[in-house]
């Protein structure tokens, strides 16, 4: 199913203003709004279980997340919110102590052709790339970690872009303590 259905513009709305005002609610309070939203699409509605499942993680239930998240890309969730839904995931399973299976998926995800994504889709590469940092990391592939965290980096600065981006190549072909 699509992430947004005709006619569904205003239950969009809605979780976004939700989601805007998280921080007014307590976790079981917010996550009952966001079970009563998703229950106006049904149990097998992809986008609303992937608001389900963002609402657990972000309240600290990631176990619970990673249930709904993996059913919203097992029914085929689209678009911004299946690349969000991938990387929260990735993020959630990494927290969890998997953060081999977090390697997996984001290696995968950072692996799309740019032409399969559109343009909100593409704007998320950079956190692909953090959170693949942070997982790498996590499995102690260290110098792959700075590399892909400093690459991302070198973009933003306003000078030392070139510099940069070779150093953060050279990590990979660099000896360990150079």
């Amino acid at each position: 199913m699509n992430d947004e259905r005709a006619g569904d513009a205003g239950w969009e709305e809605r979780v976004a203003a939700l989601w805007e005002t998280i921080d007014a609610y307590g976790p079981e309070d917010f996550r009952a709004r966001i079970a009563e939203l998703a229950a106006e699409r049904g149990d097998d509605d992809a986008p609303a279980l992937f608001e389900l499942g963002a609402a657990h993680d972000s309240t600290g239930l990631p176990v619970e997340a990673v249930t709904y998240y993996r059913r919203a890309l097992d029914l085929g969730l689209t678009g911004l919110r299946r690349r969000r839904a991938v990387i929260q995931l990735a993020s959630s399973l990494r927290n969890l102590g998997r953060p081999d299976r977090s390697v997996e998926l984001l290696t995968a995800e950072r692996d799309l052709p740019d032409a399969r994504l559109d343009a909100d889709e593409r704007a998320l590469a950079p956190a692909v790339d953090a959170f693949l940092a942070l997982a790498l990391a996590d499995t102690g592939r260290d110098r792959e970690a700075a590399s892909l965290a400093l690459g991302a980096l070198a973009p933003l600065l306003p000078r030392y872009n070139r510099s940069l981006a070779h150093y953060a190549r050279a990590l990979l072909t660099a000896p360990d303590g150079s």
